[in-house]
């Protein structure tokens, strides 16, 4: 084993000697780490090599994971052309619906797992397999506050399928074929049939939902190898790259390039760029925001607004467009986007290849292809989220206007309030529920503390009566998030919450709500006299079985969707700056 020498000299434990156990004696904790791990196997020569470890993240309830088997023989093929000894490992696992109360109640409970197994354990660069939506955000928290050298190896999109001649996939079908079940378009045997259809194979969501959306950031980032986030989950162009990024695993070792190299605001200003021009899912501004603030930097969400205004959507993907991943995969993945973006982008950010991102796009041929649009041509004129502010959200709150309906985005309507998600599953479907198709549904007590967790349920089904009737969308309003595979006119991440107080805590059924997408305004038109009253009367809703354990540490921790969701101990004492810095 050889360690690294730094410039002044000092040695740097590289391999088995990093992180010894204190027994007190250095010599004997190494003798005793190589005496045990020889038990599995290994020889000398195989331990004196560069140790890059491997986060595995497989799980039975996670059938987004259930290709980590051969991407980790992948990527250990790759560590082994290289010179360098591979050793997986396993963190905890998060499958979007199989977590209760919700997937991202846990995310920083992953993130601080990831975190604290990478310093825990000797390697010298690490591997994070992920894919189903909180896992990667909470994989990046983490190795960016470890900051040894990473790389992002996503396990890649399903496949779709097909269901009486149509093409499907999860999960923006999911929700289209529900809805035409809620309103009585389809019977009970067409939906028991697609249920069998939706999902074709292993592996993330099949459009550009919150796992896609990820993907793309990351290599938008430069964390993800270049073309990483495209190729679908049983193809072999996603083991290929398993094998490149254990290759470029070891070289990351061996050159010291960390996460500070290249998290860099330049490349979060990228980041968003993307995150604008694929349409991506809404989630992915509360996990960027959380993983920029891992590295000391705010996300200035007016700048990024200024930054929508200007960054059209170019990928025509549902739920923004018709296409699924494997077509944008087809069509050249994120590097045809980036393409396309170039003029917009920093080209001098830095890639886990050690290359700048600009050298990487000088290698990306052009070719005709019809699901990535040029500038001139987009499929929306704008990026797909805007931000809102205004006296229902002081803070701000936030719309996937690419996926919204024209005709609503300039709203006033009569509020209908449900009180959380147990009023609403109580009263939405009742026929005496007094709501008009004009009316806006209002959902509170779904944010960071009310829910807890924020769960996905900020898009609230139509009324069953006027889904009958025939009504396709509503605007919807609450302080919770919703899946990035969802459409429709619903402003989320209302913030402050209504469990800390905000506006939203005030609503009442009968008040009247103004939307303006073009002004970026959302406004609670109820004079200020009467909010007060409403205010001192106002008895906010006591956190349940709070007293110990990870809930207790979430409650009095958790930020706001504006700080990323992050607990406010994880993120540094000292913050760098805000990004975007510019919008040219």
């Amino acid at each position: 084993m050889t360690d690294k020498k730094t410039d002044d000299a000092v040695v740097v434990p590289t391999g088995l000697r990093k992180g010894l156990t204190n027994y007190g004696d250095t010599g004997f904790s190494l003798f005793l780490r190589k005496a045990f791990i020889k038990g599995a196997g290994y020889t000398d020569d195989a331990l004196d090599r560069t140790i890059v470890g491997i986060i595995n993240t497989g799980s039975g309830y996670n059938p987004c994971h259930g290709n980590a088997p051969q991407l980790i023989e992948a990527v250990k093929r790759g560590v082994m052309l290289a010179g360098g000894l591979a050793i997986d490992f396993p963190t905890i696992s998060i499958g979007e619906s199989f977590s209760t109360p919700t997937s991202m109640y846990l995310r920083n409970l992953m993130s601080m797992d990831t975190e604290e197994m990478i310093r825990a354990q000797p390697m010298d660069a690490v591997v994070l397999i992920g894919g189903c939506d909180k896992t990667v955000p909470a994989q990046l928290m983490g190795a960016a506050s470890a900051n040894i050298p990473t790389v992002q190896l996503i396990t890649g999109s399903m496949l779709t399928g097909g269901h009486r001649g149509v093409r499907v996939g999860a999960c923006t079908d999911c929700r289209r074929y529900w809805g035409q079940y809620r309103g009585q378009e389809i019977d009970e045997a067409e939906i028991v049939e697609v249920n069998s259809k939706l999902v074709a194979s292993v592996g993330t969501c099949s459009v550009m939902g919150t796992a896609s959306t990820m993907a793309c950031i990351g290599e938008a980032l430069g964390i993800v190898m270049p073309g990483g986030a495209t190729p679908p989950a049983v193809t072999s162009d996603r083991m290929r790259i398993a094998e490149l990024t254990g290759k470029q695993a070891v070289e990351m070792a061996r050159t010291g390039l960390t996460p500070d190299k290249i998290l860099t605001p330049k490349a979060f200003e990228n980041a968003l760029r993307v995150l604008l021009a694929i349409g991506g899912s809404t989630n992915g501004i509360v996990h960027l925001t959380a993983i920029a603030g891992r590295m000391g930097y705010d996300i200035d969400l007016e700048a990024f607004d200024r930054m929508s205004r200007e960054t059209p959507v170019l990928v025509d993907l549902k739920p923004s467009g018709q296409h699924y991943m494997e077509d944008l995969h087809r069509a050249g993945g994120l590097q045809t986007v980036l393409r396309e973006l170039r003029p917009l982008l920093h080209l001098d950010a830095l890639t886990v290849t050690g290359r700048t991102l600009g050298e990487e796009l000088d290698d990306v041929p052009a070719f005709t292809q019809d699901v990535v649009r040029s500038v001139k041509d987009p499929i929306y004129p704008y990026g797909g989220i805007a931000f809102l502010r205004g006296s229902l959200a002081p803070e701000g709150a936030i719309i996937k206007q690419s996926a919204a309906d024209a005709t609503l985005m300039e709203h006033e309507g009569r509020a209908v309030v449900f009180e959380n998600s147990e009023d609403l599953a109580r009263r939405l479907d009742d026929p005496d529920l007094d709501v008009n198709a004009d009316d806006i549904l209002v959902l509170k007590n779904i944010g960071p503390i009310g829910a807890p967790g924020m769960p996905e349920a900020g898009y609230l089904p139509i009324p069953k009566k006027l889904a009958r009737a025939g009504v396709k969308d509503m605007v919807r309003i609450s302080d919770g998030r919703m899946s990035g595979t969802a459409a429709g006119t619903i402003v989320l991440h209302v913030t402050p919450e209504a469990a800390l107080g905000g506006p939203l805590a005030l609503v009442q059924s009968g008040d009247r709500i103004r939307l303006s997408v073009s002004e970026r305004s959302i406004d609670l038109l109820v004079a200020e006299d009467e909010l007060e009253r409403r205010r001192a009367a106002l008895v906010l809703p006591t956190p349940k079985n709070a007293e110990r354990g990870y809930r207790k540490l979430f409650f009095e921790q958790i930020t706001q969707a504006d700080k990323g969701c992050d607990f406010d101990f994880l993120r540094p004492p000292t913050m760098q700056g805000r990004i975007p810095t510019r919008n040219d």
